[in-house]
């Protein structure tokens, strides 16, 4: 048994800051920066560039410093928790076989778990550090926040934590819900309905009555974690981000508000969404490396913002991957996966992939103890709480590293019966941030199996002299799949068709057709990215042919993956061209004191991977 190591608490973003700095992971920017458009193009290159943590001490039009990029890093991700929250899920994880049935001795092994459990909660306060000021009616214009990309809506908290309860007392919502700032007392509250903010508003307009709202900016590194863990809807964030920070959370009670909130929180928000109000929110350019478009979501009209007397704003910017955002989400795989385990005993390994905004793309390693069994396995992992939104499924009963892409697409394609093995779901919810179905919030899901041993020999190389007239290049992104180039979309619909239909690609199980072969095959990243972003298993995926038995779509290879953009998408994400020039020309303004690199921001994260 692995005792819980012990480790002083980071009870607040002061405190993450001060390791920062004192390991040399920090780095201030005295310099004025223009948090429109100009402090996120300088965030994406150094994040491109596995650069350090930013401290913006002069943002243009605020008052207060900012920090940025505090977890773009797999290094800073381990300062920031340590290995104690690893070993406390592990422990939790095996009590139903280290624990149970209960001895006295057993009892006694675990005592220090119990301790650790026992620390875990909530403690209200008075007041608190985040209530040291209170600005009344409140001024968010002071606020330093950015606008990352050209065609945003305006400016926006990008790391909120958005705090809701259940209008019965029936349990309190963490969630990450960016907050739109539409003046000083006004904001867009992009609240999805599958998430449990979004679930607390429905019951509240149920009611007729408003939803109180807190969002938070700064506070404890383990509740930041703890606002994004894809948690079941019922068990809270709070007790999550207690349990990893190895004390009670820290609540404040207010006046304005009968919330209680994050007592070492830099700001705190207060308001209310009133019933159905709704206003337009966005576009903003979201994790998926596109704009998510303008749409009507939840006003949340604002009271008060509470603040520190010194207080430090903190943000992240997302787009094509790897961003910050992709340290933090393979590192709580990484944490929860022994829960995976525990609550779906079939399901010995699962990952998502980041690289494709984590919802597109996820594989499991599963049991198969009878036939089809994987099946049941598939349906579990799509109904499981935020794994529920997982567009595309691989599934093996075999072992292979599902953090090497290309090993284990390899890995199911040599097994895998396009005639069996391939499931199609149509007219499904989908992820709101996901355009490529026929609407927002509606799509569809694919299961692909891999079991058993191989049945094929997987083909590595092609003779481009043989594809069919107008498509232009040919190249293996791995032994198996094959990516094409071809006309775009307007031109030719039906080109994925055309395609499957080639007798020169019947030896290829998986052929990707998209609008530059060189480009998508570059890297792993920029394969995942371009691949399972750009299409949709109901619409999107075709073969040499298709037949109904029993009910059952049955597809005959070779399978052609259409993941061309469609007109209906929304754009790719670039950095404007004048902000470009601006940072490029101020680099050493920012950084007189230290050598920091200086990425390309459009297309260094894309092909920084094998």
């Amino acid at each position: 048994m692995t005792r819980l190591p012990k480790s002083a608490p980071l009870v607040d973003l002061r405190a993450f800051l001060a390791v920062l700095r004192r390991e040399g992971e920090l780095v201030d920017i005295e310099t004025e920066l223009d948090p429109d458009l100009e402090i996120a193009e300088v965030h994406r290159r150094v994040i491109a560039a596995g650069g350090p943590a930013l401290c913006f001490r002069r943002v243009k039009g605020s008052p207060w410093p900012l920090v940025t990029n505090l977890f773009g890093t797999a290094r800073r991700v381990e300062l920031a928790f340590g290995p104690r929250p690893e070993r406390l899920i592990e422990r939790l994880a095996s009590l139903p076989h280290s624990a149970l049935p209960p001895t006295p001795g057993r009892l006694f092994a675990q005592r220090d778990l119990a301790w650790a459990l026992l620390r875990t909660g909530l403690r209200r306060r008075r007041g608190g550090p985040v209530a040291e000021c209170v600005d009344r009616p409140p001024r968010l214009t002071r606020l330093p926040l950015l606008r990352t990309w050209p065609k945003d809506g305006g400016a926006f908290v990008t790391l909120p934590l958005v705090l809701t309860e259940h209008p019965e007392g029936l349990g309190s919502n963490l969630g990450m819900y960016r907050i739109q700032r539409f003046g000083d007392a006004s904001c867009g509250l992009h609240m999805q309905i599958g998430k449990g903010g979004g679930f607390h508003l429905a019951e509240y307009e149920r009611r007729g009555r408003p939803m109180p709202v807190a969002v938070h900016i700064g506070g404890p590194p383990a509740l930041i974690l703890g606002a994004i863990a894809p948690l079941p809807e019922n068990v809270p964030e709070l007790l999550l981000s207690s349990l990893l920070l190895g004390r009670r959370l820290e609540l404040a009670r207010t006046p304005h508000s009968p919330l209680a909130v994050a007592a070492r929180a830099e700001f705190t928000i207060l308001g209310e969404v009133p019933p159905h109000a709704r206003e337009p929110e966005g576009p903003f350019g979201d994790h998926y490396g596109y704009y998510s478009l303008r749409h009507d979501y939840p006003r949340l009209d604002v009271h008060a913002l509470l603040h520190r007397a010194e207080p430090i704003c903190a943000a992240t910017v997302v787009g094509k991957p790897r961003q910050e955002d992709f340290f933090l989400g393979d590192y709580l795989q990484e944490l929860l996966l022994p829960l995976v385990k525990l609550v779906m005993p079939a399901v010995t390994e699962l990952w998502s992939y980041g690289e494709t905004g984590y919802h597109s793309l996820a594989a499991a390693i599963v049991a198969q103890r009878y036939r089809r069994e994987a099946m049941a396995s598939a349906f579990r992992i799509l109904g499981e709480g935020q794994l529920s939104l997982t567009k595309f499924l691989l599934l093996t009963d075999r072992p292979v590293d599902l953090r090497d892409f290309r090993a284990t697409l390899m890995h199911v394609l040599a097994r895998t019966n396009l005639a069996t093995d391939l499931y199609v779901f149509g007219n499904l919810s989908m992820d709101t941030l996901d355009y490529t179905g026929p609407s927002v919030n509606e799509g569809s899901k694919g299961v692909l199996l891999g079991l058993g041993e191989p049945i094929r020999a997987l083909p590595e190389r092609f003779e481009a002299a043989t594809l069919p007239q107008g498509f232009t290049a040919a190249l293996p992104f791995c032994p198996g799949c094959l990516v094409v180039s071809g006309p775009s979309f307007t031109a030719e619909r039906d080109a994925a068709a055309r395609l499957a239909a080639s007798p020169a690609l019947e030896p290829w199980p998986l052929v990707v057709l998209c609008d530059d072969a060189a480009s998508t095959t570059r890297s792993s990243t920029r394969f995942l990215w371009t691949a399972f972003t750009r299409f949709e298993p109901a619409a999107d995926l075709c073969a040499r042919s298709r037949r109904i038995v029993r009910n059952q779509l049955v597809h005959d290879g070779p399978l052609v993956l259409d993941a061309r953009m469609k007109p209906s998408y929304p754009e790719e994400l670039f950095c404007d061209p004048d902000t470009a020039a601006t940072v490029t020309r101020r680099w050493r303004e920012y950084f007189p004191a230290r050598d920091v690199a200086m990425g390309d921001s459009d297309v260094a994260h894309l092909d920084a991977s094998p």
